[in-house]
């Protein structure tokens, strides 16, 4: 049985930094995509970032291109997210996700999934 716990979120200000990791266990997740998602109240769950199994390519979304990074450890089974000048609108809960596949911004097709970490960013 796979499970992803989130780490790392909390309150910061409007321009601050947050690191969140997402530590995996149960298997080795290095022949997998790792994703983040994240879900603000009353909004749906949307794509944020991906890095492919051998971390040799990335993708993000728009609205987060150039202020956050995402990363992974193989070594570690850890996956990061790595997020620098914060906006009050990235506020939301963050899930970590793995599938096997690259099509990253569908969300059904994520095989394990995180029970989230609170990001919350004041103006």
């Amino acid at each position: 049985q796979v499970q992803l716990v989130e780490s790392g979120g909390g309150l910061v200000q409007a321009g601050g930094s947050l690191r969140l990791s997402c530590a995996a266990s149960g298997r080795t997740l290095s022949t997998h995509t790792m994703a983040w998602f994240r879900q603000a109240p009353g909004k749906e769950r949307e794509f944020v970032a991906a890095i492919s199994w051998s971390g040799g390519a990335t993708h993000y979304t728009d609205s987060v291109k150039g202020r956050f990074t995402i990363s992974r450890d193989d070594a570690k089974n850890t996956a990061y997210l790595q997020m620098d000048s914060l906006k009050p609108e990235d506020t939301a809960i963050y899930y970590c996700a793995a599938k096997r596949s690259w099509r990253v911004t569908i969300i059904l097709d994520y095989d394990y999934w995180g029970q989230g970490t609170q990001v919350t960013v004041s103006s």
